[in-house]
């Protein structure tokens, strides 16, 4: 099979590679983002997939805008049979859509038509959902629309944060790929239409969205600390400073006090939540400062009783 394939984070790695051991597939290209400036120091970098394709000697494409005309010549003269597209960072227009034989062949981390978006893996964690997995479909002119071919679930681990799940879909759905692939060859892998009426969105993340409102419950907190791992990541306010924390959720215990009241022991810190759930602090990062237990917080900001989290 003729193949160009389109990605650009990590979690599109795994799938390159695995295709690239593959006798029956050829990828006679590699689309991804333009280098950017990235990290404090703004210094230019490859895509981790720019990295993998120049390692294997594949041509690598990397245009501002994947519209542009000599865009779709370069695509039209391929004489592909698919592209394979993962994560690559932009919306493909409709006149590209007809160029592969079989389409283009996408690799979305959640069960559609649920998640449908930019961040699916951190959605799914914030929202407390136990279940996920990796959908292939054949993409369209819609935002995660296209037809469904296959799909794999997983379980969601209790205390599994964004980038350990994004991980191992990462894997898992390199071999779902393969076969998606494979069976799209052969003739006997039918698409199938999703169900709009069951979609939910999950839509790129926002800063705004790593605020802790602590009138959500403990639990509800702690699972949008793992979502949100590692940017925005958990944060509130402490005595007019932004504090980012991590925590967990204390079992079986409630306390009556207002929503984001500080509970200080001796080496260790709870705070009040919604319905009077508690959160146990693990550990604080305060503006311009390194992560630090909760008990080192304890000791440098003699947190007194009744203080609180957030704005008043």
């Amino acid at each position: 099979m003729r193949l160009v394939f389109c990605g650009t984070p990590q979690f599109a790695v795994p799938s390159l590679k695995h295709l690239l051991t593959q006798p029956e597939f050829e990828i006679l290209a590699v689309y991804t983002q333009p280098d950017r400036p990235r990290g404090r120091g703004q210094d230019v970098s490859f895509s981790p997939i720019k990295e993998v394709a120049l390692t294997a000697g594949i041509p690598v494409m990397q245009p501002e805008k994947i519209r542009a005309p000599e865009v779709e010549s370069h695509l039209w003269n391929q004489n592909l049979d698919a592209i394979v597209i993962i994560a690559y960072g932009q919306i493909i227009p409709k006149p590209l859509l007809p160029i592969p034989r079989l389409g283009w062949i996408n690799l979305h981390a959640s069960l559609l038509p649920k998640y449908r978006g930019a961040a699916p893996i951190h959605w799914a964690i914030a929202n407390g959902e136990t279940l996920t997995g990796n959908t292939t479909m054949r993409i369209d002119a819609g935002m995660d629309t296209g037809e469904l071919l296959l799909q794999e679930e997983t379980p969601i681990g209790r205390d599994e944060t964004s980038p350990e799940l994004a991980a191992r879909l990462a894997q898992s759905g390199a071999a779902l790929m393969n076969e998606t692939l494979r069976r799209l060859e052969k003739g006997d892998l039918p698409g199938r239409p999703q169900d709009d009426s069951r979609a939910s969105l999950a839509p790129m993340l926002k800063r705004e969205d790593g605020r802790i409102e602590w009138s959500r419950t403990a639990q509800s907190i702690y699972n949008r600390m793992r979502g949100f791992a590692p940017w925005p990541g958990a944060y509130t306010e402490f005595r007019g400073q932004t504090c980012h924390l991590w925590g967990k959720p204390v079992a079986g215990q409630k306390a009556e006090a207002a929503p984001g009241t500080l509970i200080p022991g001796k080496d260790s810190l709870r705070v009040v939540c919604g319905e009077g759930s508690l959160l146990e602090i693990l550990s604080v990062k305060q503006e311009g400062r390194k992560q630090i237990s909760a008990g080192e917080f304890l000791r440098g900001t003699r947190v007194q009783h009744g203080e609180h989290f957030g704005k008043r």
